[in-house]
């Protein structure tokens, strides 16, 4: 049996004749009505998505909306606002600064809520610390949210050993959270720059996109290399 509240041609001509009953109106929920706002906006706006335009464009066509669409309206175009807030305050770096021994206090220990601050302590003349220059370089770009900074060890650090270059401390709200120090630690004149978004992001300080090391952990490889080297013993005392 057709269903008589369907909304079809046929039933339509049979509740002219009053041969059915008017059909039922539903009561509209706030997720209706903030749907029938959006498709009326989205009319106004020639299609295009509300989380799509910028202020200005919600402004223009604010003078077009009745009462109730804009107490919507309005709820929205706030928590855009607050969205858009949001962002540019979490992409507010993007690019690795230069500090010196009196920015220290202010740049790193009260770097604020929430802010995840990577410095690097380098000298120039040091290949290794040239490239982890032009690899964090790359990081604070792709990771606006994370302050990255650079120091020269003699200005930040006085009469810091040259052997524990680079170094990179990574801090979390006034807190040391990991050192990397020396050529070891980044594993020489190899190191890659997913290697390194690897290591920061075990730390905290980056969200990567890496599912798993670009690379063996040290001790993986220290593992294999002893085994092999069991391996190659057993098979030279069999030779005998």
């Amino acid at each position: 049996m057709q269903d008589p509240n369907a909304d079809t041609e046929w039933n339509d001509v049979l509740r002219a004749k009053g041969i059915l009953p008017p059909k039922e109106e539903k009561e509209l929920t706030e997720d209706d009505i903030v749907a029938m706002v959006e498709n009326t906006i989205e009319n106004k706006a020639k299609g295009k998505d509300m989380s799509d335009m910028g202020l200005d464009e919600l402004n223009d066509i604010e003078d077009d909306i009745d009462e109730e669409e804009e107490r919507i309206f309005e709820e929205y175009r706030r928590q855009r606002m607050a969205e858009m807030r949001e962002a540019q305050q979490k992409n507010k770096f993007g690019e690795v600064r230069e500090i010196s021994k009196s920015d220290w206090v202010t740049e790193v220990n009260k770097a604020g809520d929430g802010i995840w601050v990577v410095i690097h302590v380098y000298k120039p003349s040091i290949p290794l610390c040239k490239l982890v220059n032009q690899h964090i370089s790359n990081l604070a770009q792709k990771f606006p949210s994370t302050k990255f900074l650079r120091s020269v060890s003699s200005v930040c650090i006085p009469n810091y050993p040259d052997k524990n270059l680079p170094t990179i401390f990574v801090y979390h709200e006034n807190v040391m959270k990991k050192q990397f120090v020396g050529p070891l630690a980044f594993g020489g004149m190899n190191l890659k720059q997913n290697e390194l978004e690897w290591m920061l992001s075990q730390t905290g300080a980056v969200q990567t996109d890496l599912e798993e090391p670009p690379k063996p952990e040290v001790k993986d490889v220290m593992n294999i290399a002893i085994r092999e080297s069991a391996i190659n013993r057993d098979d030279s005392d069999d030779d005998y």
